[in-house]
């Protein structure tokens, strides 16, 4: 497994709001204790909303969510593939603004983070892997506003595709790379998908409408339920 999946596996497994023990952590992902103890660092230092210390475990704080019809949201895709574009430049000079303008983006994040800035995310994921997904983030925004299902194919950390129909709900934006929480009609349950791993996307002319048990709103109080649990 790359490192960057795994440091995504990780923010995935902290996301429900528990404490995990780096042993329970390192067993899980087949990984060292150690190796648990450097990514942690990572993602502290990328601006992940992580809290913890070695000896007693890490949980996530307060993840970084963009409403689904906050303008913010646009400013930043905008902000971001710009991002990527720079940051790929063979320019050194161009690199370091990059990097500067990056730590001035990070002022204009949602209040409740948590973590200082640290130049949004630029430990964690390569520009290149986070553009991958570009392409799909306003066809995901518009369905969002819209309520239209979508039909992706999805690639998992080990390549495996699947063909799936979501309603997407939300997008979110963890340390470069950015998620859409969607009800998967698959699996008949929430799930979050990588956007740079979403292969082919189509937007059906099919809406959805609120059901009990599938929105947005029963994403978020599971959420605080299991958050409450620990």
């Amino acid at each position: 497994m790359r490192r960057t999946d795994r440091l995504f596996d990780l923010i995935l497994i902290l996301r429900d709001g528990r404490l995990h023990r780096a042993e329970d952590l390192a067993e899980r992902l087949e990984v060292s204790v150690r190796t648990i103890y450097r990514d942690m660092d990572t993602l502290v230092l990328s601006g992940v909303p992580v809290a913890g210390e070695r000896g007693l475990g890490y949980m996530m704080t307060a993840p970084i969510t963009l409403p689904p019809l906050n303008l913010t949201l646009t400013e930043l895709e905008a902000l971001h593939l710009g991002m990527a574009v720079v940051g790929e430049a063979a320019d050194d000079e161009l690199r370091s603004a990059a990097k500067t303008l990056s730590a001035k983006i990070d002022a204009v994040l949602p209040e409740d983070r948590s973590t200082p800035p640290s130049g949004w995310g630029f430990a964690v994921y390569p520009f290149q892997d986070a553009a991958a997904g570009f392409r799909f983030m306003p066809q995901i925004r518009k369905a969002i506003r819209s309520r239209q299902k979508l039909e992706i194919t999805y690639s998992d950390d080990a390549g495996t595709r699947s063909e799936r129909v979501v309603r997407p709900l939300q997008m979110e934006y963890w340390g470069r790379v950015w998620t859409a929480s969607c009800w998967c009609e698959l699996r008949q349950d929430f799930r979050m998908f990588r956007v740079d791993r979403i292969r082919s996307l189509k937007v059906l002319a099919e809406l959805f409408v609120e059901e009990q048990g599938k929105s947005l709103a029963d994403l978020k109080a599971r959420e605080e339920h299991q958050a409450d649990r620990v």
